[in-house]
């Protein structure tokens, strides 16, 4: 018997219930034992840090929201098992005669694959970038240190050792002091 080869497929979902329609369609896989038929159910999703109420917190967000992507072969009995799960509202497809009538699931391009999968592991890649909260000029409070509960104006953005140089009144003269992202938070 030949080996078919698998394609990926986009399945529409819900909004905001991604995570669920898939782990209802992993649960089926489990249950109808169709693990050769369907490999990989795969939500596009991008991870950024960024900084709250003084501390770093990682983020997640859809890329594509509403859509999952399924590795899978195609079977009548495969499409129609995905289509009556929870959540799940059908395939992007098209018509079969052209006219409206019965529609197939239809096999994402490859270029438009390896561009989703590539910008996910470019974000992999980029683990520890920090998505800076804070700009040039933002008036800040001082929530820690020597300068807890000094107001500022940021004057200077040091990313790569997440520092700010922030202008403070002390003793009623300004003066630039270097504090962590973590030590002030927006006004």
């Amino acid at each position: 018997m030949s080996e078919v080869t698998k394609k990926w497929y986009v399945v529409r979902t819900a909004g905001g219930k991604e995570k669920k329609a898939k782990e209802y369609i992993e649960k089926e896989i489990e249950i109808r034992g169709c693990q050769n038929l369907i490999s990989q159910v795969l939500i596009p999703t991008e991870k950024y840090f960024q900084i709250k109420n003084g501390k770093r917190v990682s983020v997640e967000i859809i890329i594509l929201p509403g859509y999952i992507l399924v590795e899978a072969t195609m079977t009548g009995e495969i499409e129609h098992m995905i289509k009556n799960i929870t959540y799940v509202a059908g395939f992007l497809s098209e018509s079969t005669n052209g006219k409206g009538g019965e529609k197939k699931p239809v096999p994402i391009r490859d270029s438009e694959l390896n561009r989703i999968l590539g910008r996910l592991d470019e974000l992999a890649d980029q683990d520890e970038e920090t998505i800076t909260p804070y700009v040039i000029g933002e008036a800040v409070k001082v929530t820690d240190g020597p300068f807890n509960g000094f107001d500022g104006t940021i004057e200077e953005i040091m990313d790569d050792k997440r520092k700010l140089g922030v202008i403070v009144k002390i003793f009623g003269r300004k003066t630039i002091v270097e504090l962590n992202f973590s030590q002030v938070t927006k006004e």
